[in-house]
């Protein structure tokens, strides 16, 4: 028997729960499997009000959950995997895009409450771009570090959105591994 898979995405600060890379990266994690959904946060710009949406959110069953979030939607997912492994879901994967973390800039480090954020997941995997002028690589270079993850450091800013090849082949085989 397989087990039911449920992929959550959540958008980044300026994006929206229909963007370019969740409708990629959905259609991957469909011909995987797995059921998708997107959570829309449009105008909401409180990470903390974010992870409460998503940790209120009904979710469909699932045996098993696999978390992306890009930017400030990755920030949202890490602090909801513990929250979530905490309520007994089993938390198989984070697939993070230029997670936001380390933020120490004044006027954005107030809304994040959990400097860095306690992933809780079988499987977690970081990808960013080298030339990203929003969270800094180093970031995500020293959050792979301290929570063992999975690095990929694509040639890329931000958005990642020149890169989009290269990410449905890693969230394939991420899902691969999480699904396996």
């Amino acid at each position: 028997m397989t087990n039911k898979t449920l992929i959550v995405f959540s958008h980044g600060k300026e994006s929206g729960p229909n963007g370019l890379k969740i409708q990629r990266l959905a259609k991957v994690g469909s011909n995987a499997g797995a059921q998708a959904l997107s959570v829309d946060y449009s105008g909401m710009d409180d990470p903390e009000q974010r992870v409460q949406k998503l940790l209120s959110y009904d979710l469909p069953a699932h045996d098993q959950l696999i978390l992306v979030g890009s930017s400030m939607g990755g920030y949202v997912s890490t602090v909801a995997s513990e929250a979530f492994s905490a309520k007994g879901h089993l938390v198989k994967g984070l697939f993070l895009l230029a997670p936001a973390f380390y933020l120490t800039d004044v006027q954005v480090a107030s809304a994040y409450a959990v400097y860095e954020p306690k992933p809780i997941a079988e499987t977690i995997e970081i990808v960013h771009g080298w030339g990203d002028d929003v969270v800094p690589v180093g970031h995500s270079i020293k959050f792979a570090q301290r929570h063992k993850a999975a690095l990929h450091i694509l040639d890329s800013d931000h958005r990642l959105n020149s890169v989009l090849p290269q990410l449905e082949v890693l969230f394939g085989e991420f899902l691969k591994r999480c699904m396996g």
